[in-house]
C-alpha cells in the first residue's frame, strides 16, 4: 500500500528557505546548465557572464526558478569531481541568488549542496533522491526546497535496459517511501516535491505510461514537478533533434499539467509560459 501525505489537500506552496512559491498556478523551472556536455545546450552558458545573463533572460520570460546545473546527468554522462562542479555552478548561484532569484542547484553531491545553501540557493534538485552519504543531512537542516527525483540505475548506465514490472507503481512508491524518509528527518511536508524522473532509467513506453499515469503520483499529496524539455522521449514521438523539439516540449509541459504536475522544468520558458497563459485563460472563463 503506498502512503500518501495526510494533509486533505494538494499542497499549494512550496517553501524554498526565503522564498514561498505560489502553486495555485503551474510554476516554471528554467533550466540553467553550466556544463560543456549537457545533450541539448551544453557549453552555451559555460562564462560565467553567459550563465548570469541567461538566468535574468529566463526570469524575465517567467521562471518562477532558476535550476543552475554543473554536471550533465545525460544518458552515459561522465561524473565530474565536486571541485569542478563548485567551480562552475557557486559563483553564478551566489550572484542570482543575491539577486533575489529563487535559484535551484541541481546536483546529487552533498558538497556541493552545503556551499551553494549557504551561498543562498533556496532549493535542491536532486536526481539520484538525496541518496548519496550525506546528502540527506546537507539539506535536512537547510530550510530550503527539496525535489526528490526517481531514477533507476546512474546516468551512465541507466538507459542501458531499464526493466520494471510496473512503472507507475514502482516510481510511486519510490518516491513515497523517500517522502517518509525526509520527514523523519524533520523536512516539512511544505518543503518537498516529488519528480517522477522522465527519461532516467525509462524507455519510451515507461515515459509515456508514466506522463498517463502522473493524477496517481499528484494524488500522494506532494507537488510534482516533471522534466520533459526537449527530452529523446520527444524525439521518439517525433523524429525532431533536440533544438527541434520545442513544439513538442510545450506539449509535454501542458499534458503534465494538465495531469497535476505543479512545477515543470523546461528550456524553452517565454514559450511555454505565453502556453500556460492560454490554458489558464480557457479554464478560468469556463
Amino acid at each position: 500500500m503506498i502512503s500518501t501525505l495526510n494533509t486533505g489537500s494538494r499542497q499549494r506552496t512550496l517553501q524554498c528557505a526565503g522564498h514561498r512559491l505560489d502553486l495555485s498556478r503551474p510554476a516554471l523551472m528554467g533550466i540553467l546548465n553550466v556544463t560543456p556536455d549537457s545533450f541539448s545546450d551544453g557549453g552555451r552558458h559555460m562564462a560565467i557572464d553567459a550563465a548570469l545573463a541567461h538566468g535574468r533572460r529566463l526570469a524575465a520570460e517567467g521562471a518562477d526558478i532558476l535550476d543552475v546545473g554543473g554536471e550533465s546527468t545525460r544518458p552515459g554522462a561522465v561524473p565530474v569531481s565536486p571541485a569542478e562542479e563548485l567551480q562552475r555552478v557557486l559563483p553564478v548561484v551566489t550572484a542570482l541568488a543575491a539577486e533575489g532569484f529563487l535559484v535551484s542547484i541541481d546536483t546529487r553531491n552533498p558538497e556541493v549542496m552545503r556551499a551553494c545553501l549557504r551561498a543562498g540557493a533556496a532549493m535542491v534538485n536532486d536526481v539520484n533522491g538525496l541518496r548519496a552519504p550525506g546528502a540527506l543531512q546537507a539539506c535536512a537542516e537547510s530550510e530550503a526546497g527539496l525535489c526528490v527525483m526517481h531514477m533507476q540505475g546512474d546516468p551512465q548506465t541507466m538507459q542501458i535496459n531499464p526493466q520494471y514490472l510496473d512503472v507507475c507503481r514502482e516510481v510511486a512508491a519510490f518516491l513515497a517511501a523517500r517522502a517518509e524518509v525526509l520527514r523523519a528527518a524533520g523536512v516539512a511536508a511544505e518543503r518537498i516535491c516529488l519528480d517522477p524522473g522522465f527519461g532516467f532509467g525509462k524507455t519510451v513506453a515507461h515515459n509515456l505510461a508514466l506522463l498517463r499515469a502522473l493524477p496517481s503520483l499528484a494524488a500522494l499529496g506532494y507537488p510534482l514537478l516533471v522534466g520533459l524539455s526537449r527530452k529523446s522521449l520527444l524525439g521518439a514521438v517525433t523524429g525532431k533533434g533536440p533544438e527541434d523539439r520545442v513544439h513538442a516540449s510545450i506539449a509535454g509541459a501542458l499534458l503534465a499539467v494538465q495531469r497535476g504536475a505543479a512545477i515543470v522544468r523546461v528550456h524553452d520558458v517565454a514559450a511555454t509560459h505565453n502556453a500556460l497563459a492560454v490554458r489558464a485563460a480557457v479554464e478560468e472563463s469556463a
